[in-house]
């Protein structure tokens, strides 16, 4: 049957940063208003999953673009909006970092190795493993700041990735070898950020914490909750049926 379900490192890694995971189902009520679900968290992730379905950015699918979910797809860009409307935090990770650009009007390449005639980006379909590689991130940038770092190791897995940039966003971060973005935000909002790997799955890594830590200031007056407490209340929006990130 479909489920609504998110991988468990998701909720894991907004745990350890002080947060309190909730899990948002796409629900069509929302997709007019998303304000009675936005009301309820602190910051918004958009975790990875299925690709996106090229009619939310005007395009035919390519072979290649399987097991897509308009339903989420739908979902997913009412709460970008939304949550970029009221200037909540806003981390989207992988397919999340994508959609974050469709919302706002950006397109997507639909198969990469098509485009770079190379699959470093994705080896092995359901796993990490073979490509792990570096990105380079912009100095001063909020990526850079999430990281901790502007030569960041990533956990790679993804056959898609951003073509022309929606509305407002910048570029932050780009892959070593060929400098597809990997990084990009939006420079006029507190916190909008959209990374093309996994942080979620490398417990060294700071990027989550980032999103906990500016939703905790954004309701707590800068004070980092304490992982013993109720925290920061983070919505992740789920992967929805099984698919290839």
């Amino acid at each position: 049957m479909p489920a609504a379900l998110v991988p468990f490192n998701y909720i894991e890694a907004v745990q350890r940063a002080g947060g309190m995971a909730v899990l948002l189902p796409p629900d069509p009520v929302l997709n007019g208003d998303p304000s009675q679900a936005l009301d309820l968290i602190d910051g918004l992730i958009l975790a990875g999953g299925a690709d996106i379905d090229p009619g939310s950015y005007g395009q035919e699918p390519h072979p290649e673009t399987v097991h897509t979910v308009p339903a989420r797809d739908s979902f997913e860009i009412a709460m970008v909006r939304g949550a970029i409307a009221r200037d909540m935090p806003l981390l989207g990770i992988c397919r999340g970092m994508q959609m974050i650009n469709v919302a706002l009007g950006g397109t997507l390449i639909q198969h990469l190795p098509e485009r770079f005639g190379h699959e470093e980006h994705r080896r092995v379909v359901g796993s990490f493993e073979g490509a792990d590689h570096d990105v380079v991130l912009r100095d001063g940038s909020l990526a850079a700041r999430a990281a901790g770092q502007e030569r960041h190791p990533t956990k790679s897995h993804h056959h898609q990735g951003v073509e022309r940039l929606g509305e407002g966003l910048v570029v932050s971060g780009v892959s070593t070898f060929e400098e597809l973005p990997e990084a990009i935000e939006l420079p006029d909002s507190t916190f909008v950020l959209g990374v093309q790997w996994h942080p979620e799955a490398d417990r060294a890594s700071t990027v989550v914490k980032a999103l906990v830590d500016a939703a905790a200031e954004a309701v707590g007056g800068g004070e980092r909750p304490s992982p013993d407490g109720l925290g920061s209340l983070t919505g992740a929006a789920p992967s929805g049926e099984a698919g290839r990130p």
